[in-house]
């Protein structure tokens, strides 16, 4: 039901599930636009990638399939090698299991309304894989699965610059009027620069500004020089942490070394909205030309560029540069089937 197979440049197998046409009350069929709860169209429609250990028995909680339902879902079936086993083998080995566990998945995301994209991929670098695999699909945010209940509210922790506009196109897709509370809550260190208050209000008006009710939203700030710990300890008050992935990659933070002082500490469920890269901030300055943009959203233009976010993405390129795309036939760092 789900896949269709293709070879990627790398000669590398990959299967992926059709996007077909969708629509509910909440959303509208591929390559319309989406429109919030509010009336308001979205400017860009949200694209989440979901990854999944699947041989290590991993699910997504049905309350969370529902939450996410009304965005574009692309589920990411993923096994993490030994080194020296090679992709091509574990593929021929495991595919078959791997396949049919990403399949029960994405059924119920089917269930929920939603028709997702599947692959299936055997890695030897879980984040380096998840990380393409992200930019391949143009995911809007990643999500970093933990258990939840009811999906009742939405923490959104903002440490500093975020592209307000992205951000606030994820939350209104998939936050109900009238249900899901929404908390912006910035968290600054002592004698920083960074304003918390007005970060705060900026993503508020964006949320406003696609029909997110004002009485829906809470604000608060904070000063503390532990953001990340701070957000962990108040994780168990929340449906779902949506954040952006700041500085330092929080895809890195969850899955990498620091997993244990993070992830297995947080308790809700995390979306990483992803830094935008270059041709796709060309692409939002002009459409910012075309809407007319405030002068926050340009303090938040300059803010990025003094940060250097080309610079991360020029990093990512050169690390993938480094690693060697497999040529035809070769076992690369990953087995996309």
């Amino acid at each position: 039901m789900f896949p269709n197979r293709s070879a990627d440049d790398g000669g590398r197998r990959i299967v992926d599930g059709d996007r077909p046409g969708y629509d509910d009350d909440r959303s509208a069929p591929c390559g319309a636009p989406l429109v919030s709860d509010g009336g308001l169209a979205i400017r860009e429609p949200p694209v989440i990638l979901v990854p999944i250990e699947v041989l290590e028995g991993q699910t997504i909680p049905e309350t969370l399939v529902e939450f996410l339902a009304p965005a574009e879902v692309v589920v990411l079936g993923y096994h993490v090698l030994p080194e020296q086993t090679p992709t091509e083998q574990a593929s021929l080995q495991f595919e078959d299991r791997a396949q049919e566990a990403v399949d029960d998945i994405a059924r119920t995301f089917v269930d929920a309304g939603r028709d997702p994209e599947t692959r299936v991929v055997f890695t030897h670098d879980r984040e380096q894989t998840i990380d393409r695999v992200a930019s391949e699909v143009g995911a809007t945010a990643i999500l970093l699965p933990n258990p939840t209940g009811e999906v009742d509210s939405v923490l959104v922790p903002i440490r500093g610059v975020v592209d307000d506009d992205r951000l606030a196109d994820l939350v209104a897709t998939l936050v109900s009027e009238d249900r899901e509370r929404v908390t912006l809550w910035g968290l600054t260190p002592d004698e920083s620069d960074f304003d918390p208050d007005r970060a705060v209000e900026r993503a508020a008006e964006r949320l406003r500004d696609r029909g997110i009710p004002d009485a829906q939203i809470t604000r608060e700030a904070t000063e503390t020089n532990t953001p990340i710990i701070d957000i962990v300890d108040r994780s168990g008050e929340a449906g779902v942490i949506v954040m952006g992935e700041g500085r330092e990659s929080l895809v890195s933070v969850f899955l990498g070394e620091d997993t244990e002082r993070v992830a297995e500490g947080a308790v809700a469920p995390v979306l990483v909205v992803r830094d935008r890269e270059p041709d796709e901030i060309e692409d939002g300055a002009a459409d910012d030309a075309e809407h007319g943009t405030s002068d926050d959203a340009e303090d938040g233009a300059a803010d990025d560029a003094e940060h250097g976010a080309a610079d991360g993405d020029e990093d990512s390129a050169s690390k993938n540069a480094e690693t060697g795309a497999p040529e035809a036939g070769s076992t690369g760092p990953d087995s996309s089937r």
